[in-house]
């Protein structure tokens, strides 16, 4: 019989936006002004459209907190001395208390034009799958380049949506020139078990890990489950580069302009 008190509750998730001021390519981008506001503000504007309990900026940098508070935003403190964002979000946990079957969704403090679909969607995700530890999404390939580009990060799924493996390299490759390209590109939002982060800061860095740079192999090292979904609403490009930061500036001053 249906019992509808047995299903998870989407708004029983909070959001982490991590927030580093030191980015390699483009410095201080999480602050960089995007229609009047900082680029981190827009992130957290999409985090409160959504369904979670709480949203949360985790920074290593004083203007950043200094920023996000005038605003009214809850903002944690984090170690700039972590290794990956994941292990950031780790002292997040640690700071609030949560519980290990509390679940969080990082989202990225340089994703400013994120569908709020979205976050629900990895949220939900995890909520409706106890065995994994970690949902997250994908969306298709369609040119050879992104194929072919290593910042192109790649999955390979099973037949219960579970990941298999992530690559910067042509998974799955086609060995004959002709066969059609079914690649999926990973989409670098996730949701959490908290338990699930509080084992990870304790793993050490995984070799596959360390070949790839990719932080979700240490994860599927340790025998991790990690949901694949494709996503329910296109991702726009986030900010990697200045090149990037002028698109989303013309995107996103068009965007209020003809609200």
């Amino acid at each position: 019989m249906h019992n509808p008190k047995s299903e998870p509750k989407v708004s029983e998730y909070h959001v982490v936006i991590p927030a580093r001021f030191g980015s390699t390519r483009l410095p201080g981008k999480a602050l960089a002004e995007i229609a009047g506001h900082p680029m981190v503000y827009w992130v957290w504007q999409r985090a409160l459209a959504s369904q979670a309990k709480s949203v949360i900026v985790a920074t290593d940098d004083s203007r950043i907190e200094e920023a996000m508070l005038a605003y009214g935003a809850d903002v944690v403190m984090t170690s700039p001395d972590h290794p990956s964002g994941t292990d950031r979000l780790a002292e997040v946990v640690s700071t609030m208390g949560w519980s290990d079957d509390t679940v969080l969704v990082n989202l990225q403090g340089d994703e400013p034009m994120m569908p709020n679909e979205n976050i629900e969607q990895v949220a939900s995700d995890l909520l409706a799958h106890p065995e994994a530890s970690i949902a997250t999404l994908s969306e298709p390939i369609t040119t050879k380049e992104e194929f072919e580009n290593p910042a192109a990060v790649k999955v390979v799924s099973n037949i219960r949506g579970e990941a298999l493996y992530f690559s910067r390299a042509m998974i799955p490759f086609p060995r004959a020139a002709s066969d059609r390209v079914i690649a999926q590109r990973h989409i670098g939002m996730y949701a959490y078990r908290c338990g699930f982060l509080k084992r990870f800061a304790q793993w050490p860095v995984a070799e596959i890990e360390s070949l790839e740079s990719l932080e979700q192999l240490r994860a599927l090292h340790n025998g991790e489950i990690i949901r694949v979904q494709p996503a329910a609403k296109p991702v726009p490009a986030g900010v990697d580069t200045e090149a990037d930061l002028q698109k989303v500036r013309v995107i996103m001053e068009a965007a209020i302009g003809n609200s």
